[in-house]
Formats: structure tokens, C-alpha cells, sequence
């Protein structure tokens, strides 16, 4: 009996186990199922995150090269600007250039020894009257062109600041008094006049940019004056003032006159000191490019 009921436990087990292991097997199956499904959702979920980076890195890369465009276009247009700037800036440049020369007058820089010839209403649009500090004694209004004067104040300190007391013995004169002064020189000297005094329209005192210089011991005796550390002065520096000598030795116009100095601009000035050359050397054209720089 206790055989048969040993049987009946053994086989109640086997059964007991066997349905246990067909509950477990199921939910071995059915958890394979959710993951499996969890499995495939996600990896669907990848595919599609997937797919929206490529399509966001077709979107990047369509972008790069949308704003590289743009910026070759950015940088086209910068040219461009630049250019126009340019342009703009030279046309101004022009423009004023033109207007400076506009209101330069052109017969300051001509030649005018035996050359060209001033009418008698020719006067310089302004003169300015020379301190007489810096006047010869005994001289009386002598004027000078009013842009000129800084020039020669500025000479003439410059000068004294080296124990040089440089005069002014003549400056501006008129056609008349230039006709006048060549009929005294010709009624003294004759013919011979001519090889120190220019006819009228022909002097560059009437430019109002020119000056006879002195010393008080020289006094009216301007054949002293290229013996004196004065003249020697001017040679070496005349020209940082705008100043050159008109009539050196072997000019083709008059005698040497060391004393008579015309003011042509310091560009111009400083270009025949540099150069060993003086204002009659060069031709008008030569002269004519200096005219813009004048005065600065």
C-alpha cells in the first residue's frame, strides 16, 4: 500500500513539476515575446533616428554650403563696397585737387624773365604788408603776397635765430612802379640796364612772391651781399622756407643777383636745392606740377 502511494507522490511531482515547467516555459515565451517586440520597436526607433540624422546632415550640409555661398556673396559685395569706396574717395581726391588748383593762381610758378609777360592790371589777389621789424630802414609798405608772408616771417626768424639779420630792401612792386624804376636805371646806366632790371610785365616783383634781401651793414649795397654769411645762410636753407635764387652766376637772363630771391614752394624749392638746379633750369611744365603743392 505504502508502495502504491510512494507511486502516486512520485508521479503527483513529476506531474507538479511538469506543469510548473510548462508555466515557466510559457512565461519564458511570452517575456521572449515582449522583448522581442521591445526589441524590434526599438531598433525601429533607431532606423527612424537614423534616417532624421541623415536627413538633419543633408539639411547641415545643404546649410554649409548655403553660408559658404553667402559668404563668397558677402565677401563679392565687400569688393564691391571697397571698390566704391575707392572710387569715391579718388573722385573727392580729384575734386578737391581740382578746386585747390582752382584757387591757386597759375602765373605764380610762370616764368617771367624775358618769357611771359603780366599785364599792366595784374596785382596778386591779397598782399600783406611786411612787418618793418624786417624792413630795410627807410623802406616803406613794402607788401608781399599774403600767402607768402608765413614763409618769409618764418625765414627771417629762423634766420635770427642764427645771429643772421636778414632785411627786406625790396619786395611787391606794380607794372607802373617797374616802369618807373627802369626808366631812372635807364636814364642812369643806358643800355646797360637791362642786364640787371627787368622791363614792366617782365619782373617777378610783380608777382608779389619775390624779395630783395639786405643786411644793415650792407645797407642798399646789394654787390656786398654774396661776401655775407647771410647769402651763405640762404644757399644752405632757403629752400625749407619755399625760397629760391632767381639769378645765379651764368643765368641767361641778368646778372648775378645773390640778393633776389622768389618764392616757389618748398616742394619745388627743395627739388632744385636737392637737385643743383635752379627755377630757369627746367621747363614750364616741369614747373607747372608744383602748383598744386604751393602753399602747403
Amino acid at each position: 500500500m505504502e508502495n502504491i502511494k510512494d507511486k502516486f507522490n512520485i508521479h503527483l511531482a513529476i506531474l507538479v513539476l511538469s506543469i510548473v515547467a510548462l508555466i515557466l516555459a510559457g512565461f519564458v515565451a511570452y517575456q521572449y515575446k515582449l522583448l522581442n517586440n521591445e526589441l524590434m520597436a526599438v531598433e525601429n526607433e533607431l532606423m527612424a533616428a537614423k534616417e532624421e540624422n541623415l536627413t538633419l546632415l543633408a539639411r547641415l550640409e545643404t546649410a554649409n554650403k548655403d553660408n559658404l555661398n553667402l559668404s563668397k556673396l558677402s565677401s563679392y559685395q565687400q569688393t564691391i563696397i571697397d571698390s566704391f569706396q575707392g572710387q569715391i574717395q579718388a573722385i573727392g581726391s580729384t575734386v578737391g585737387t581740382l578746386e585747390k588748383l582752382a584757387q591757386t593762381d597759375p602765373e605764380l610758378l610762370k616764368k617771367y624773365s624775358k618769357i611771359f609777360f603780366l599785364s599792366e592790371n595784374y596785382v596778386p589777389a591779397k598782399l600783406a604788408q611786411i612787418d618793418n621789424d624786417y624792413v630795410f630802414e627807410g623802406g616803406n609798405n613794402f607788401l608781399i603776397h599774403a600767402e607768402v608772408w608765413p614763409f618769409l616771417k618764418r625765414l627771417l626768424d629762423d634766420a635770427r635765430r642764427n645771429d643772421i639779420e636778414l632785411l627786406v630792401a625790396s619786395a611787391f612792386r606794380s607794372f607802373d612802379t617797374q616802369a618807373s624804376l627802369k626808366v631812372g636805371y635807364t636814364v642812369t646806366y643806358g643800355s646797360g640796364a637791362n642786364q640787371f632790371s627787368a622791363d614792366q610785365g617782365y619782373s617777378e616783383h610783380q608777382l608779389g612772391t619775390s624779395v630783395d634781401f639786405t643786411i644793415p651793414a650792407n645797407g642798399a649795397m646789394f654787390s656786398k651781399f654774396e661776401s655775407d654769411p647771410a647769402y651763405s645762410w640762404l644757399v644752405e636753407n632757403a629752400h625749407k622756407y619755399g625760397f629760391t635764387l632767381s639769378y645765379p652766376k651764368g643765368n641767361a637772363y641778368y646778372k648775378f643777383e645773390p640778393w633776389h630771391w622768389r618764392f616757389v614752394g618748398v616742394a619745388l624749392a627743395t627739388h632744385l636745392h636737392n637737385e643743383n638746379k635752379y627755377f630757369y633750369d627746367l621747363v614750364q611744365r616741369e614747373i607747372d606740377v608744383y602748383l598744386i603743392k604751393l602753399f602747403d
